[in-house]
C-alpha cells in the first residue's frame, strides 16, 4: 500500500532529524575530545594540536590511574553497589508498586499522596545522616544500598505500567488458584520486562555515579570508584595549580580526561543492551489511558 507524504510532513521530518543530529553532536563531541586528550602526548596538548583524534598516542594517563593503590578495589566496590543496589531496588520497588496499582486496596490513595509528597519534600542532609547513624549503617556497605532502595519516580513509572496490564489476566489466574505472590512472580514480572529494564537502568546509573553518599557514610576502603576518581581529580588539580612547569599541568589535564572516560565508559557500553526496552518501558509506564 502506497503512502503519500505531504510537503509539511517532509519538512517536519527534516527538522526532527536536524535536531536529533544536533543533540547527538552536543553529547558526542565533548566525549570524543576528552578521549583524544587522554590518549595524546603532553607536547601535543600544550601546543593545542588535539581536536578529536589523538596526537602522539600516549597511554601514560591511564597507566597512572591504574597504578593508584586501591583503584581496582574501588571499581569492585562500585560494581557491587551497582549490581546489588539495583537488584534490591527492583525487588523493593516491585513489591511496593504492585499493591499500589490496585484501586481496591484500602488506603491506596493516601499512600500515593505520601509517595508524591516525598518526591518534592525531604528531611534534608542532617536528618538523613542522623537516621543512617542511628540505624548503625555508617561505615557499612548497606549505607549505600538500603536508603535508596525505592525511588519515587521509578515507583510511579512501575505503578502505571502495572495498571496497563489487563485485570482479566489476574482474575483468570485467581480462579485457577494462583495467589497474588504467584501472579506477581509468574505473570506480572515477566510482562513488565520493559518497565523493569527502564527503572533498572535509571537505578544502575544512580549507583554508578553516586560519590557524595560514600564520602559521608563510608570508610576509605569502601569508597566507590567515582569518589576515588574525584579524589584523583582534586589531587591533579592541586598538582596543576601548584606546578611551575607546563608539563605537570598538562599531565593533570590528561589524567582528568582519562578519569572521565574511565568512569563513563561502562554505562555507555551497558546502555545498548537495554535500549530496546528503554523507550517502551518509559512511554507505556508514563501514561495510563
Amino acid at each position: 500500500m502506497k503512502t503519500y507524504r505531504t510537503k509539511g510532513n517532509i519538512i517536519f521530518d527534516v527538522i526532527i532529524y536536524v535536531v536529533m543530529i544536533f543533540v547527538l553532536l552536543i553529547c558526542l563531541v565533548p566525549f570524543l575530545y576528552m578521549l583524544a586528550v587522554s590518549l595524546s602526548a603532553p607536547k601535543a596538548i600544550i601546543n593545542n594540536e588535539v581536536s578529536f583524534i589523538p596526537v602522539g598516542m600516549n597511554f601514560e594517563a591511564y597507566k597512572q590511574i591504574f597504578s593508584y593503590p586501591n583503584f581496582f578495589k574501588a571499581y569492585g566496590n562500585t560494581i557491587f553497589y551497582t549490581v546489588v543496589g539495583t537488584f534490591i531496588s527492583l525487588c523493593m520497588t516491585t513489591l511496593f508498586a504492585y499493591p499500589l496499582s490496585k484501586h481496591h486496596l484500602k488506603g491506596q490513595k493516601i499512600a500515593m499522596k505520601l509517595v508524591v509528597f516525598s518526591m518534592f519534600f525531604s528531611g534534608g542532609l542532617i536528618p538523613n545522616y542522623l537516621l543512617i547513624s542511628s540505624l548503625r549503617l555508617t561505615g557499612t556497605r548497606f549505607a549505600m544500598l538500603l536508603p535508596f532502595a525505592i525511588n519515587q519516580f521509578n515507583l510511579i513509572i512501575l505503578i502505571n505500567f502495572f495498571k496497563s496490564i489487563p485485570n482479566e489476566i489476574e482474575e483468570a489466574a485467581l480462579i485457577d488458584g494462583l495467589g497474588y505472590f504467584g501472579i506477581l512472580r509468574r505473570i506480572i514480572v515477566p510482562l513488565s520486562k520493559p518497565a523493569l529494564a527502564t527503572i533498572g537502568l535509571y537505578t544502575a546509573v544512580f549507583f554508578w555515579n553516586d560519590w557524595f553518599n560514600g564520602l559521608i557514610y563510608l570508610n576509605t576502603d569502601q569508597f566507590p570508584v567515582m569518589l576515588f576518581l574525584r579524589n584523583i581529580v582534586n589531587g591533579t588539580s592541586m598538582l596543576g595549580d601548584a606546578a611551575g612547569s607546563a608539563d605537570k599541568a598538562t599531565i593533570a589535564i590528561s589524567i582528568k580526561s582519562a578519569v572521565i572516560i574511565t568512569s563513563t565508559l561502562p554505562i555507555i557500553i551497558l546502555y545498548p543492551f537495554l535500549q530496546k526496552y528503554f523507550v517502551k518501558g518509559l512511554t507505556v509506564g508514563s501514561v495510563k489511558g
